[in-house]
């Protein structure tokens, strides 16, 4: 194991060796080894490091919950410009648990961090331009930043861009695409998409109506905490046969379908 010269920054070779080995306890689950790497990686001025420190602290990871210590952390590797130094810095101040809430700077560094490709940095940043929360509320910038996330494969995004159609937020209303949205974001496990999903196939809004494809995602949805099933899966299972209830219960049950890639 090769040691820092904390008197001279860390060449990149071993930078790289380190973090992968501290990544490998963190996988562990043993951030108490983790951060005896990211640690002295961190005060030679590795960002990444400060920002996996900053985490940690923020989070209560091998170390006693500190919002002070994270938010410290964090802003240093932000100022390096860290792109999930950005975010997790913003995600600290846009909860605002142990450190004031500030959802105005939140959004700036979710933007730095989204310009630089974070794809769930673009994903909040759509988040808050649709609600106008620290930033004045823009549907098609958030839409297009939803768009961004989605091309990088965060299903809370697909989501969103699902509920922009359906909702006709700066756009004219699509239930097709809304649907096609909210199958992406359901395929990959989103809970509120799934329902979404479930909902459009028990109407046949935007896509055929098939009260067992419903059941399925609904089944799933509730199995993954989304309450949006509620309203819908009485209805749905009040219009099914208990034999075709117990197919679709078999099928909730099976892998989610892989995703179809771009063409």
């Amino acid at each position: 194991m090769r040691r820092l010269d904390r008197n001279a920054p860390p060449p990149a070779a071993i930078v790289a060796e380190r973090m992968a080995e501290a990544f490998a306890a963190a996988e562990r689950g043993d951030y108490a080894s983790a951060l005896e790497i990211w640690g002295p990686l961190a005060h030679a001025g590795v960002a990444q490091a400060q920002s996996n420190v900053g985490a940690c602290f923020a989070r209560g990871l091998g170390v006693e919950r500190d919002a002070k210590l994270a938010e410290r952390w964090l802003a240093l590797a932000a100022e390096s410009g860290d792109p999930v130094g950005c975010r997790n810095l913003a995600t600290l101040y846009f909860a605002g648990e142990s450190v004031d809430r500030n959802l105005e700077r939140a959004a700036e560094l979710y933007r730095t961090a989204a310009e630089a490709g974070d794809g769930p940095s673009q994903d909040m940043l759509s988040e808050m331009l649709l609600a106008g929360e620290g930033v004045p509320r823009d549907a098609a910038d958030a839409r297009r930043w939803a768009l961004v996330a989605a091309e990088q494969g965060i299903a809370s995004a697909m989501r969103r861009l699902g509920n922009i159609f359906h909702d006709a937020i700066g756009v004219e209303r699509d239930a097709a695409a809304a649907a096609v949205w909210w199958g992406k974001a359901a395929i990959l496990g989103d809970a509120d998409g799934q329902a979404m999903l479930g909902a459009a196939l028990h109407l046949g809004a935007g896509v055929p109506r098939d009260p067992m494809a419903a059941l399925v995602w609904l089944l799933r949805t509730r199995a993954g905490g989304s309450e949006l099933a509620d309203r819908f899966y009485a209805p749905v299972r009040s219009g099914l046969t208990p034999g075709q209830i117990a197919v679709a219960e078999q099928r909730a049950k099976e892998p989610l379908p892989l995703p179809v890639p771009p063409p």
